[in-house]
């Protein structure tokens, strides 16, 4: 028993003339008529006395139109509800989104979302690659704002911008005076790295020509979850950092900031969400309220060079030890 044969017997119903109701459902007479036979033959019952002019319902194939007819409207509501659920900007949304990005990008975003969707409340989490990815496929966030490709099969990914690097290095650093940031010889083994964001540093990896990390200083170990420890070591010449162009807007030191030449390292910022996610008008929204806070000088289409973490031999080794 299929949607399309209740609608046929409905329309027959309706029509009282096989003709005029494959007119109505704009299929050929003799498909409907075998539609109208493969129902009967499966649930054992005539449904029209076709003995009659014009064409007559049976006792119990009016109860069955009639049950047709509450199913078809029934039908409709879940196509509607389907609609509106898609297209609704109100209710609760759970965010999550990495910690390389969340502190220099939601105050901007929230802010635009507030006027655009003021009835859909916001709960948001900030978490490292691994975290979010399992959420989403959880169903414990529906969205996440993230570095892509994630190379995960279970997840649809929407890209929304792509990001470049900076090099961040300190005032005795020998291309401090530079217009533009080159990797050093000596550079390689002084790349701050971020504890636990195996996504972030496969991505710096890449940048530096590098398989793995090599020890800082031998006096020292580093630990670090923040990309503004990151500076502050920087700026204590414990090193130097690779981050986010983002992460330098409140910086007053631009001139220690050096971005590469084209085509300049990037990444990928997408919302990635499971592939039952429903909300599209909502997801459109976001789009709009991230892109229209970015700094014109990410809008700028320049030369860009992604850098993909999903496959770095780094990433796959780090990620299986978690």
């Amino acid at each position: 028993m299929t949607i399309q044969q209740l609608k046929y017997i409905v329309a027959l119903d309706e029509e009282r003339h096989f003709a005029k109701a494959a007119e109505v459902c704009m299929v050929s007479q003799p498909g409907l008529t075998i539609q109208l036979k493969n129902l009967e033959e499966e649930i054992g019952i005539k449904i029209f006395d076709r003995a009659k002019v014009p064409l007559t319902p049976t006792v119990l194939g009016k109860e069955i139109i009639n049950r047709a007819r509450k199913i078809l409207r029934e039908t409709n509501e879940i196509r509607d509800f389907v609609v509106n659920e898609k297209n609704a900007l109100e209710g609760e949304l759970k965010i999550g989104v990495i910690s390389t990005l969340s502190p220099y990008l939601i105050p901007l975003f929230i802010k635009v979302m507030k006027e655009i969707t003021p009835k859909v409340h916001f709960i948001i989490k900030e978490a490292n690659t691994g975290q979010l990815m399992h959420d989403v496929e959880t169903g414990a966030l529906d969205v996440a704002i993230m570095a892509t490709p994630t190379g995960n099969k279970n997840l649809i990914e929407h890209p929304v911008f792509q990001e470049p690097f900076v090099a961040y290095l300190n005032k005795e650093h020998p291309m401090a005076k530079e217009n533009f940031y080159e990797i050093q010889p000596g550079d390689k083994p002084m790349l701050l790295l971020l504890q636990n964001e195996y996504c972030y540093n496969a991505q710096l990896l890449d940048i530096c020509g590098l398989k793995a990390p090599g020890p800082i200083k031998d006096q020292f170990s580093y630990d670090i979850s923040s990309i503004e420890t990151l500076k502050n070591l920087v700026r204590a010449e414990l090193g130097f950092a690779i981050i986010p162009q983002l992460s330098t807007l409140n910086e007053k030191e631009k001139e220690l900031f050096k971005p590469f030449k084209d085509p300049k390292p990037v990444r990928e910022i997408s919302f990635v969400v499971s592939d039952t996610f429903s909300k599209k008008l909502l997801l459109e929204k976001m789009n709009e309220a991230i892109w229209s806070c970015l700094p014109e000088a990410i809008k700028t289409n320049v030369s860009y060079r992604k850098i993909r973490w999903n496959d770095s031999p780094y990433f796959v080794d780090a990620i299986s030890k978690v």
